[in-house]
């Protein structure tokens, strides 16, 4: 007990990292994630017609479709108060 490191924590650590990587990661989600997404949103809609049609589209809107869920991945590792790197 006299060993100077907090109690209740594991390793000992106080605070709570997590915490910054949610607020992080939130910050990401408003001011990345839904712009892009909303403006990747209009090519999807507007490319997804013609990919019936045109076989090549259809990997672009595979690919306008992972970066509309940005938003999705954002809130994602919020919640899970995930860090960006590793």
């Amino acid at each position: 007990m006299g060993s100077g490191q907090a109690e209740g924590a594991p390793g000992g650590k106080v605070g709570c990292p997590g915490l910054l990587w949610g607020f992080i990661w939130f910050l990401i989600l408003i001011f990345l994630g839904w712009p892009i997404g909303f403006f990747v949103a209009w090519w999807y809609i507007f490319l997804l017609p013609f990919s019936a049609c045109i076989e090549a589209l259809k990997d672009t809107c595979e690919l306008l479709l992972r970066i509309v869920k940005l938003p999705l991945t954002c809130a994602q590792n919020m919640v899970a108060m995930k860090p960006l790197c590793g």
